[in-house]
């Protein structure tokens, strides 16, 4: 893997508190918009360090937010509140950026289970978003926990919120078939490899909310997938997001790709296509 310059990362403080990392890249060049992304649930803003660097020497200022309780955000690790709560961290960020320079157009970006979270959010507020980027977004996954384990979890949620719960994607294999990427992700201190219940009943309710939300979307989305993705069910991913009528679908398919395109011999294939993408959908 390539490595590229650090991010510098600030702390935002959610209204309840928490201290959120966000890395943020910015602009190089004029300034053509801002792109908020966000990782999987395993994942954290360090894995797509060559994502974040090529959007800003494209001219785009990045912001990668850390869900709470995982990547770099060290408290409560594994936990969420709530989904609403979840949200709330995207919607401040949001607002303050949209604040800051009203006239930039803001770009919701959502990785494999980001992907939720971004539909979702923009569902909600689709007055903080002007476009959204879904790069083999976990909306129909393969791969879940068993019906035994959602019923625990079910009872953990009221009973013992705070229980943890094995996230099901150990095998790095799901994500890449890259040995070195393979030995990274395996080795990665900050990867989320449990969460408590909370946190799962959110993922459920997320699922839930994105069948909902998925018809209201009315802004230019951009669906990339990967042809070998063990994680997400690509031929699901495409009907869901055909009810998607008011949006002006973008979709790029990569055939020969695995689910994490950062982890590609030749991530800066997806990362070219992402900017153009930007650069023609924010120039319309």
């Amino acid at each position: 893997m390539r490595e590229v310059p650090p991010p510098s990362v600030v702390t935002r403080t959610a209204s309840d508190g928490y201290p959120i990392a966000v890395a943020h890249w910015p602009a190089r060049g004029d300034q053509k918009g801002r792109v908020v992304m966000l990782h999987g649930v395993q994942s954290h803003f360090g894995w797509y360090g060559r994502l974040g660097e090529y959007l800003a020497s494209a001219g785009y200022e990045v912001h990668m937010p850390d869900r709470r309780g995982s990547g770099h955000n060290e408290r409560d690790r594994g936990d969420t509140p709530s989904l609403n709560r979840l949200i709330a961290d995207l919607t401040e960020l949001l607002t303050d950026l949209r604040a800051q320079t009203p006239q930039a157009p803001i770009v919701l970006g959502g990785i494999s289970w980001g992907g939720k979270l971004a539909i979702v959010t923009t569902g909600r507020r689709p007055d903080l978003v002007d476009a959204v980027a879904l790069l083999c977004p976990g909306l129909t996954p393969r791969v879940g926990v068993s019906i035994r384990e959602r019923l625990n979890i079910f009872f953990a949620y009221f009973f013992q919120p705070l229980k943890t719960f094995v996230i099901p994607l150990a095998d790095p294999a799901l994500f890449t078939a890259d040995p070195d990427a393979q030995a990274y992700i395996a080795a990665d201190p900050l990867s989320l490899r449990a969460g408590t219940a909370r946190l799962m009943a959110a993922s459920s309710i997320l699922d839930i909310g994105v069948r909902r939300r998925v018809r209201q979307l009315a802004k230019p989305v951009l669906l990339m997938l990967a042809g070998h993705d063990r994680i997400v069910d690509n031929g699901k991913t495409l009907a869901l997001m055909a009810r998607a009528r008011k949006a002006a679908l973008t979709t790029i398919e990569y055939p020969d790709a695995h689910h994490t395109l950062e982890f590609e011999p030749d991530p800066l294939e997806h990362h070219r296509a992402l900017a153009a993408w930007l650069d023609k959908t924010l120039s319309s």
